[in-house]
Order: structure tokens, then sequence, then C-alpha cells
């Protein structure tokens, strides 16, 4: 009988018991190598994943240092370039708001406010779903993070919403934090005014009564006094004399400032969180082909967030130095970014695992915090509230305004 072939698939009975080569065994199967059992590991398909996946984290790893298109020279020069491009649109975004607030046109009740807000609250949706949400969504799915856990659940998703829940959290405690603020202040007032006028009328000969009127339901603390004045003269004269003291103002006018300031805080924490983000991508990277098209369109992308963010400063109505250093903040967070980015740049890897989950992360939370901000305290509590029972006339330019804030934000979503 001739010589037997060798087995391609096959099974080999020997000393040692049931063997399966590892070249023809089915994936998954246990077979036995040196009397040792031994799991099989490299099944085509996981080589030819695996080997994509190298070779897909090898193509961004290309991308992020220049390709064929690197120049750290000029790559520096176009930093230098949209570091102030940026600056100077961040200004001019933020501070349109704020200065038009002096204007008799532009004040927080006029229609062309309403609109102006109306299209900032378009901006900041746009930002969180277009922009913030898919950035996240690359950065957590690229092929440089092991697919395990990050392929297998939709974190940026997941984490948006989780976002979102907390800044409900902090929207409700800071807001009632605010209001106790000011109704101590208030309290304490009312107490100063109440023992001044006391002391007025122990030092004069009139007969004044101090009576605190309670609030009701529309009108604001008032501290009355009641003068009586006598004359003697030809005639007898008797006098009475009222004044009224405004303490507090309205309930819900308080209310609504304090609002106000909740929401451009909150708004302002999303903003320069992403703001970072963004001018530190840039900052890294090395390529004139890739920096040159996002000096225009993040110079874009920055006055329309710097215009809806001082939009809600003007609105909050806070003190000049205040309203000064929340709209610097924001005008320096991506221009430092570039800077932070220049200076990393020789030893920072954007595609490393541990800087692309916390780029996702980062960009999931921000999504979470404007989508919150933009659909709550934006666009439901104008459009769904008192503010809009106007004319058809101001209701219609500030759904407009709303829509073209939308898609002037998403239609930068092409070059950045």
């Amino acid at each position: 009988m001739g010589a037997a072939s060798p087995p391609t698939v096959g099974e080999m009975d020997g000393r040692d018991g049931f063997r399966r080569m590892s070249q023809g065994g089915p994936p998954g199967r246990v077979h036995v190598v040196d009397g040792a059992p031994h799991r099989l590991r490299s099944c085509p398909s996981a080589l030819m994943a695996a080997s994509l996946s190298t070779a897909s984290c090898a193509e961004e790893m290309q991308k992020a240092e220049g390709g064929g298109c690197r120049d750290d020279a000029a790559a520096l020069r176009l930093k230098e370039v949209a570091m102030a491009a940026i600056l100077v649109a961040g200004v001019i975004g933020v501070g349109l708001p704020l200065v038009g607030r002096k204007r008799r046109a532009l004040r927080t009740d006029s229609a062309a406010f309403m609109a102006a807000k109306a299209f900032a609250a378009g901006v900041i949706l746009a930002t969180g779903f277009v922009h913030m949400l898919h950035d996240a969504q690359n950065a957590l799915s690229s092929p440089c993070l092991p697919a395990d856990p990050w392929r297998q659940f939709p974190f940026p998703g997941f984490v948006a919403m989780a976002a979102a829940l907390a800044t409900l959290v902090l929207d409700f405690l800071a807001t009632r934090f605010y209001e106790t603020k000011h109704r101590d202040e208030a309290a304490r007032v009312k107490a100063a005014a109440a023992a001044a006028l006391a002391a007025a009328s122990s030092a004069s000969d009139e007969d004044i009564t101090v009576v605190t009127v309670v609030e009701d339901e529309h009108k604001a603390p008032l501290l009355q006094t009641h003068c009586h004045g006598h004359s003697h003269g030809h005639g007898h004269s008797h006098s009475h004399g009222q004044e009224l003291v405004q303490v507090e103002a309205r309930e819900g006018e308080v209310s609504e400032h304090v609002r106000s300031v909740v929401v451009s805080q909150i708004l302002e924490m999303g903003i320069v969180s992403h703001s970072v983000i963004i001018g530190l991508s840039l900052g890294v990277s090395r390529s004139p082909c890739t920096i040159r098209p996002l000096v225009a369109a993040l110079s874009f992308h920055q006055f329309f967030e710097g215009f809806a963010l001082g939009g809600c400063i003007a609105q909050a109505q806070f003190k000049n130095l205040s309203a000064v250093l929340m709209a610097s903040f924001f005008a320096i967070t991506t221009p430092a970014g570039i800077a932070a980015g220049i200076g990393v740049a020789t030893f920072y890897n954007p595609n490393s695992p541990r800087a692309l989950v916390i780029e996702g992360i980062l960009d999931s939370v921000s999504a979470g915090i404007l989508i919150y901000m933009s659909l709550v305290d934006l666009i439901a509590a104008d459009f769904l509230g008192a503010k809009m029972t106007g004319s058809l006339r101001q209701q219609v330019m500030a759904y407009i305004a709303l829509f073209l804030g939308a898609l002037s934000m998403s239609s930068l979503a092409i070059w950045a």
C-alpha cells in the first residue's frame, strides 16, 4: 500500500489522544498541542478585522501628520493667522449684543432682540447636534480605539444624555441658590429701610406709621409710610402724605433675571469646553491643507457662538465688569487652545487612545449641555412662554431667525 497523504483537517489518533490541527480546524474548537488544550484564536475573520483596523488607524495617523501636505513652517504661520482671526471674530460676536443693549432698538424687550436671541438659540442647537455630537462620535468610533468596549455601545449618545440630565439638576440647584440669595438680600434691605423710617419718626414732630405691605401675586413688597402733619397759623391744616419705597422688583421679573443668570453661566461652561478641544485639535495639526479651510470656518463658528452667548449675558444684566470677564473668557479659549496645541504638537498624538477618549467624552458632555440649554432654556422658554404673545409679524420673525441660525451653523459642518 502507498504512503498515506497527510490529513488536512484531520484527526490524528495517537498516544496523546484526540488532536485537531490548527490549520484546518473550525474556529473556536479546542485542540491539543503537546498534551495541553489550546483554543484557536487566529480565525481568518478576526485576522482580517485586525488588519483592516490597523490599516485604518495608520491612515488616521497619516492624516493627522499631514499626509503629503506636511509643512511645519507654513502650518505655524496659518495657526498664528487663525488665532488672530478667531479672537477677533469671537470678540465681535460676543460684543455685539452687549454693546447693543445700550441701544433702544436692541433692548432685551425689543422685537429685534427677540429675533437675535432666536437666531442664537438655533446656533446653539445646531452646535450641539451637528458639531459636538458628530465630533464625539468620530472620536469614540476611531479605529485607533479598541473595538471593545468603544464600538460595542453608543457612548456619545449615552454621555450626552447623562450630561443633559446633570445639567437639569445643576440648573435647578443654581436657580434655587440665586433665588434664596435674592430673597435674603431683599429682606435685609427691607429691615434697613424700616429701621431708617423708625429713626426718622422719632426725630420729627410728624406721626409716621411704617407699614409693610405683603406682596401679592403680581406686586412686589413695599414699605409704606403715612405722615400726619399739623400746622398752626391763621388756620388749621391736616395733611396726609404717603411715600412708597420699592424694595423688590416684581416677583416674575426677579425669577426671569435669576434664570437669565443661570442660563448664561451654564451655557458658557458648555461652549468653552468645546472651544478648547477645537483649538487644541487645530494647534497640533501640521498640515497647511487641513488648517487653511478651518481658519474661515472656525472664525464664523466662533462668531455665531459668541453672538449666542453675548445675547444671554446681555439679558442677564450683569455688571459691566462681570459681563466683560465672561465675554473675554469666551473669546480667548479657542486661541488659547491653539497656542497650547502648538506647544505640545511635537509629542502630542491626537489619535492616541487616551486623547481620543478624552476628546470624545468632553464633546459628548458639551453636546448634552448645549442641547438641553437650547431646547429648554432658550427655545421652549421663549417660544412657548408669554414673550411670544406679540404681533404675528414678531412671531414669524422669531421663527425665521431660529431656523436661519440652525441652518447657518449646520452649514459650517461642511468645512469644520
